[in-house]
Order: structure tokens, then C-alpha cells, then sequence
């Protein structure tokens, strides 16, 4: 992860990176935006404001100063739990106050999470692979519909939504990265996921689904200038609720950190997940004052990462820097934006469920043989998908509690490491710890074994090998302790 790439090379995988979540990236300023009555350049702002503090918020992840930064291949992005109780706030403060009041209350939710990083880091040691396996299982499982809807045509209301055309793009997209992914090698394999997009996008022309607009009325040089739409504002019940999305926030990213970890070989221990918070929270105290919003993990370029085994934690600095540049020239932002969205459906297809094949990658690590580890899998599956699987299903309950209860990988996340502690923790016997872990070590539970020609192009012998070489001492060593 420590270890740069040629300059084309950083390039390109970085773009890959910024393709992967810029339609995440620009939907919730969108959705915001048209709801307080924006005009067109006003949503061309506010767009390119989250594009440059997403940026910035990713090369505090990646590079990180003192204990600032995961130091992961991480992106980060404007968090969508927040589009919620951000509408609600715009109808109890009106469009006019609405989004001063937004900032200011993301301000004070950041400021709370970056005094709480700490503790949450303290968590890890109740994520065993059974948790962390079925956390990242759930992760890939929940961005399925999004990818779906990407590749039925992303809104819902358009009259071609569902399109025989749309659905034909994702399915001409995820050919595409499939042919590349199996008949190529070395960096073209690696950037598979990038040339199926530009290969779409240019099929997507003549059919009629690819949209320049966006372009043509972009400027060349824009900055976010701060407080651009009034000073922040402080309203208490607008701050609760911002707050209760901060703590949602950090635990879908503790998620993803323990995630990001297990793909990358170099599990997310607390001071870790404790740097990753503070970077989190830092990111979004930042994005209030040149008019952002709440700043969390992106779940989407995890999968990226698992698929094309890059895992420089520089390609994705290299991503910071270009959404920066975005940022500052909206008609390099508008020029991403013209990749359809069904383009971006076929390729979130492999990108998500590639999330999903690591976490039962990490639940083999698990002893499955257990009764407990069986039924910490299944309800907290069962529960994480019920957002998706029954979206109405929490609509009786307070607005309040659903947007925790919405949030599928915060209940998955929560109920896994509940039942893990009934089954494993509360009034356990001291030798019954090992079944959470990771049987000893018989089969090789490596994910490089399965891509040693990717592996070993990425990284080369170094340091990464030396500390997986002693993981099963380690691993047994902890065992024994608990």
C-alpha cells in the first residue's frame, strides 16, 4: 500500500477510482440543491464545493498528517445518510435559511465526531471475522440496487427508466470489463474497470443515452468560495439530527476500514480506525466553510480495490488530487459526468459484488462449524438487507430512529457485534474465544494465493510480506491470550 506507481500508471488507476464514485459524489449536493430552488449554476457550484472537499478529505485519508488519516487506499465522498434529514431541515427552516442551517449543524456533528474517533477505535477487538465477513458480505449485498438502478437509468421519474436500451448498456459495460478482466494482462487487466467505461460511454453515443449538455454550459476555472450561501446557522434540532448522522457515519466507516483492511492484507487495528475517524470528522468540519457536507468512507471503490488488487494507498491520493481539480474546473467535472449511468450500472455490477465475494472470502476465516458464528451470520445479513429487501418496512417508525434503521450496514454492522458479544463475550468461558477467529491455520486463507501474477506486479517482496508471514503466529498468539 506504501508503494507509488509511474506517473501514467497513477493516473489512470486514480481516474478509475473518481469514476467509480463521482455519480455518489454529485448526487446528494443534487438532490439538496434542487429542493432549496437552486438555479443551474448555483447546482454547478454546490456540485464542484463536494467534488473539491471530497478531494480534500481523501488526501487527508490516504497521505494523512500526525494522527490524521487511515493511511488506507480510501475515498471519500459526501455521505448519503445525510440527504434525508438535510430535506427535513429545508422544510421546518425554508429554502432560504435552509442551507446555512445545514452547515452549521454539519459543523457541530463533525466537531462531536472528531472528540469521539478515539473511542470508536476502541471497538476493534469486538470484530472478528465472523463480524467483520458478514459486515463486508452486507456492504457488497446493499450496493447491489444501486448498481441496478444506475443501469436502469439512475432516475426513477425519467420516462425511459427501465429502458430495453439502458439495461443493454450495463449489459454491453459489464461484457466489456468481463472480456478485459479474462483475455488481458498486467495494466490493461488492471484498469479494466476505467476502459469499460469509456467503452461504453462511446457505444452509448449513437444509441442516444450519452448527454453533453453538462459540458457545453461548464466554465474552465471555478473555486468554492467559502460561506458562498450565507453563514453557517445554529438550530438545536437541526444539530441533533446531524449529529445522530455523524455517529451513522462513523460506524459505516469503522465498517469499511475493517473492510479495506481485510482486502488489503493489513487489518485496520484501533489506532488505525482511530486516525481513519479523525480524517472522517476532520473532512467534515472542513466542507461546511466552502460548502460541503458531511464527509464519510465510500464503500464503492473498496470493491474497485478488491478487483483489480491495487492497493496503493497513492492511486487513491492520485483520485483526491483529480476530484480537487474538478472541483476547480467544473468542465473537467461535467466531462465525467457524461458517462451514462447504465455504463456505470454494468460496471457497478463487478465493482459491488466484488465487496460481496470478499466478505465470504473473510467469513471462511471464521469457524462456520459453530452454532453461534451461524446466527451472527444470518440475522445480521437478514437485518442489513431489510432496508433493501423492504424499503417501506421502518416507514411507521420516527423519522428520527429511521435514519439509523435505514442505514442497512450500520443495523447489520450493530447487530453482528451485539450477537457477537451474547455468544462470545457475555458469560463465556475464556477458551471459548478461538471460534470467532480464524481456524488455526490449516488452509491458506490468503486472497493473494488466488492472483499471485497481480500480487506480486503490485507489490514485489517488502515489508506488506514480511508482516503477513508472521500473521499465523500472530493470530494464534492472540488466540491464546483471549
Amino acid at each position: 500500500m506504501d508503494r507509488s506507481l509511474p506517473p501514467l500508471k497513477l493516473l489512470t488507476t486514480g481516474l478509475q477510482h473518481v469514476a467509480a464514485m463521482y455519480a455518489g459524489v454529485v448526487a446528494p449536493p443534487l438532490i439538496i440543491g434542487t429542493a432549496v430552488g437552486l438555479s443551474v449554476s448555483e447546482l454547478t457550484f454546490l456540485t464542484g464545493a463536494s467534488l473539491f472537499l471530497a478531494g480534500i478529505a481523501t488526501l487527508l485519508q490516504t497521505l494523512g498528517i500526525w494522527r490524521i488519516g487511515a493511511r488506507l487506499p480510501f475515498v471519500n465522498g459526501v455521505t448519503f445518510a445525510s440527504v434525508a434529514p438535510m430535506l427535513a431541515i429545508n422544510d421546518s427552516a425554508g429554502p432560504k435559511d435552509a442551507l446555512p442551517v445545514i452547515f452549521g449543524a454539519c459543523m457541530v456533528a463533525a466537531a462531536l465526531g472528531f472528540v469521539l474517533a478515539p473511542y470508536f477505535g476502541k471497538l476493534v477487538r469486538f470484530f472478528p471475522p465472523v463480524v467483520t465477513g458478514s459486515v463486508i458480505t452486507l456492504i457488497g449485498v446493499s450496493l447491489m440496487p444501486v448498481a441496478f438502478n444506475w443501469a436502469q437509468g439512475g432516475d426513477e421519474h425519467a420516462p425511459d427508466y427501465g429502458d430495453t436500451k439502458n439495461i443493454a448498456m450495463a449489459g454491453v459495460t459489464l461484457v466489456v470489463v468481463l472480456a478485459l478482466t479474462r483475455f488481458t494482462r498486467g495494466f490493461v487487466k488492471q484498469i479494466a474497470v476505467l476502459l469499460g467505461l469509456v467503452v461504453g460511454t462511446l457505444i452509448a453515443i449513437p444509441v442516444g443515452i450519452t448527454d453533453f449538455g453538462a459540458l457545453r454550459d461548464a466554465g474552465v476555472v471555478g473555486f468554492p468560495t467559502p460561506f458562498h450561501f450565507g453563514a453557517p446557522q445554529f438550530a438545536v434540532t437541526a444539530v441533533v439530527s446531524m449529529c445522530v448522522v455523524m455517529l451513522v457515519s462513523m460506524t459505516e466507516s469503522t465498517a469499511d476500514m475493517l473492510a479495506l483492511g481485510e482486502i488489503v492484507d493489513r487489518p485496520a487495528d484501533e489506532r488505525t480506525i482511530a486516525a481513519g475517524l479523525r480524517a472522517d470528522t476532520l473532512g467534515s468540519f472542513i466542507s461546511p466553510f466552502f460548502n460541503g457536507f458531511l464527509a464519510t468512507a465510500f464503500a464503492q471503490n473498496i470493491g474497485l480495490v478488491a478487483m483489480t488488487r491495487i492497493r496503493s494507498r497513492y492511486v487513491v491520493a492520485a483520485g483526491g488530487g483529480i476530484l480537487i481539480l474538478m472541483g476547480l474546473c467544473p468542465a473537467a467535472a461535467a466531462l465525467i459526468a457524461t458517462v451514462p449511468q447504465p455504463v456505470l450500472g454494468g460496471a457497478g455490477v463487478v465493482l459491488f459484488g466484488s465487496v460481496a465475494a470478499s466478505g465470504i472470502r473473510t467469513l471462511a476465516r471464521a469457524d462456520l462449524g459453530d452454532d453461534g458464528n451461524i446466527v451472527i451470520v444470518a440475522v445480521s445479513l437478514a437485518v442489513g438487507v431489510l432496508p433493501v429487501a423492504a424499503p417501506d418496512f421502518y416507514d411507521v417508525f420516527p423519522g428520527s430512529a429511521r435514519i439509523i434503521l435505514d442505514s442497512g450496514i450500520s443495523t447489520g454492522c450493530v447487530t453482528a457485534v451485539v450477537l457477537n458479544l451474547l455468544f462470545h463475550h457475555l458469560g463465556s468461558r475464556r477458551g471459548a474465544a478461538p471460534s470467532t477467529s480464524s481456524p488455526d491455520p490449516a488452509p491458506d486463507p490468503d486472497p493473494a494465493s488466488a492472483v499471485p501474477s497481480a500480487r506480486a506486479a503490485e507489490a514485489g517482496p517488502g515489508p506488506a510480506e514480511a508482516v503477513g508471514s508472521g500473521a499465523p503466529e500472530a493470530g494464534r498468539s492472540a488466540a491464546a491470550q483471549e
